[in-house]
């Protein structure tokens, strides 16, 4: 099947597939004698692989080591799980950092009366060089961004 095939097939746009080739996640596929690339069950089972864990949120790197172990039939388990639950903390922590920024937007929120008046608490909570430190944003997954 061609590009266009293997992405519906597989749920990975043909851009994303592309991608996956330039980058090494994937090998290059066969090419038809008028060079177009020709894509097997292998390979769309592998694009499913890959589309899973992009939905689940690891990275590109996390993602190649995950290939790695899949293909790998003599592979401990340890390792997968050790990928996992390092994304595990990955999450928890991003969603911690998240939840404060929730918590400071929903005191901010609170603090404004929401009228016609132009003096604004929130406004000057961002602007506040001496006020206690907004949370940051939450980190990126130790491997990247995702």
């Amino acid at each position: 099947m061609n590009i266009g095939e293997a992405a519906r097939a597989s749920g990975v746009s043909a851009k994303m597939i592309r991608y996956y080739e330039e980058t090494g996640l994937i090998a290059p596929p066969e090419r038809s004698a008028a060079g177009y690339r020709t894509y097997g069950p292998s390979e769309i089972h592998t694009l499913t692989f890959i589309r899973s864990a992009r939905n689940l949120g690891f990275s590109m790197e996390e993602i190649a080591e995950l290939l790695a172990l899949w293909r790998d039939r003599q592979r401990p388990r340890r390792e997968v799980k050790r990928i996992v639950e390092a994304h595990i903390g990955d999450l928890e922590a991003r969603i911690r950092a998240l939840q404060d920024m929730t918590d400071t937007l929903r005191h901010l929120a609170n603090a404004c009366g929401g009228d016609d008046r132009p003096d604004c608490p929130i406004l000057k909570r961002l602007e506040a060089p001496g006020a206690a430190p907004l949370p940051d944003a939450p980190p990126p997954s130790r491997f990247g961004a995702i």
